[in-house]
This record gives C-alpha cells, structure tokens and sequence, in this order.
C-alpha cells in the first residue's frame, strides 16, 4: 500500500447527505418526514456538516429546500452538483461553506463519473474562481487518477472528492487493493496542496479501513448507506458510530 511521507493524521469530518431523507419526503408529497428537522437532529447527534445534492428535475431535494436549510444549519454546508446556470447561481446566492462540483448528466440516478479535469478545466477554472470569489470553499469530483488530480489542482480548487464506488465494490473481497489507487491519488493530491474529501458508497463496513489508508482525508460525504443502516441501527447511533470509526 502506498505511504505518505509524515505521520501526521487527521480527524475527519462526517458529512451527512440526506438526499435520501428528501426522496422518502417526496414519495407520500407531504412534508413527513421533516427535512429540516431531520438535518437540525443529525447535527445534533455529532456530524460536522449537512451535504444536499440537488438534481434540475428537483425528485429528492428541491431548490427550496437549499434556501431554507441554510437559515437553520449550525455546520458545514456543503452543496453539490453540476454547474449549470440555476444551480451556479443558486450556490452564488446561498454562499454555503463549500462547493463540489459533480458532471451529473441530468438523467444520472446518482453520481457515476468523475471529471476529466484536463478535458473541463477551462469550465472548472471559471466556475472555482466564480465561486471562491464569493468566499466558497470548492472541490471538485474526480476519479483516483494522479493524472486527474493534477487537472484538478490546475483549476485552482481548494479540494478534490475521490469517487469511491469502486472501492467500495472491491473492499470485501480485496481491500488493500481496492484502497491503492485512492492511496496513489490522495498522495499527489497532498503533494500539490489540495484538501482531500471522499463520497459514494461508503458505509460502516468500508469506512475505517479507507480512513486508515489516506492520512490526510478531510472530509466524507455518506448519505444512502448512512440512512440504510440507521433503518437498523438508529440515526443517532450510526452517526455516531461513523465519528467513532473517523477518529
């Protein structure tokens, strides 16, 4: 497995993404259960910030929903999503902690790709400035590819977020595998300067062992395994459970 050079380590945020809070909101049309007070009680229980990913087609949280979740959050909010206009100048007028780009096709179920930052950088460099200019923390999605990485920092981002659903396929059968590419891109992004954040199938089973692997992770933005295994488990206790396993 890949070393970094130093020892030092640190705590890593939780980010909750409660999309999924706002999909079981949307289905009965109502207002239960109560996105508002569900992110207010996730803060409550330890989490360091609220994540939202609103979609154009608004099926799980709603552009509303930005507005108001800004006037109630104590932590970090951070909003993703691709920079379209309405979404840029929702972000612009909002002025959450943080920013992550994501290249979301407008039918993408989930995130599923992160940006070729050589490709985009032109876009990404206008939207980071656009955005830091405003005093927002930026990040930007990418695959674990040094090559993406150095893309990335080229844009003038303050992090990346690492896409991890492949690690999270590969875990249960060859973790250190899994973790090496990851280990390889969080390294170059060290080396260049850039925060490191980390999202996309990340649960309790896989978490501590990615934290172990990547020294200097900053941030995790969980949401869908998250409010799975609370179903189980209890909101509270998972919470707190991921803090535990973060330290």
């Amino acid at each position: 497995m890949p070393l970094f050079n130093d020892d030092t380590v640190l705590m890593t945020k939780l980010s909750v993404n409660i999309n999924k809070i706002a999909t079981l909101r949307n289905a009965r049309g109502g207002n239960v259960p109560n996105l508002l007070t569900v992110a207010s009680d996730i803060e409550d229980f330890g989490a360091h910030g609220i994540t939202v990913h609103p979609r154009p087609d608004e099926r799980h949280i709603r552009y509303s929903d930005v507005y108001e979740l800004k006037k109630i959050l104590r932590t970090e909010f951070n909003i993703e999503g691709n920079p379209n206009d309405a979404f840029t100048s929702m972000v612009l007028e909002v002025q959450p902690a943080q920013v992550t780009l994501v290249p979301d096709a407008v039918d993408a179920i989930t995130s599923n790709a992160g940006w070729d930052t050589i490709k985009h950088k032109g876009l990404l460099k206008e939207m980071i400035s656009t955005f830091k200019a405003k005093g927002i923390r930026t990040s930007i999605f990418v695959d674990p590819d040094p090559k993406m990485v150095e893309g990335a920092a080229e844009t003038g981002t303050d992090r990346i977020e690492l896409y991890t659903e492949q690690y999270a396929k590969m875990y249960p059968k060859t973790p250190e595998k899994a973790l090496e590419p990851y280990a390889e891109a969080a390294a170059a992004a060290h080396s260049l300067g850039l925060g490191i954040n980390a999202g996309h199938d990340l649960s309790l089973e896989n978490i501590a062992y990615f934290k172990q692997g990547i020294p200097h992770l900053e941030e995790v933005s969980i949401g869908h395994a998250l409010i799975c295994e609370s179903l189980y488990l209890g909101l509270e206790n998972v919470v707190n459970m991921y803090i535990h396993r973060l330290k």
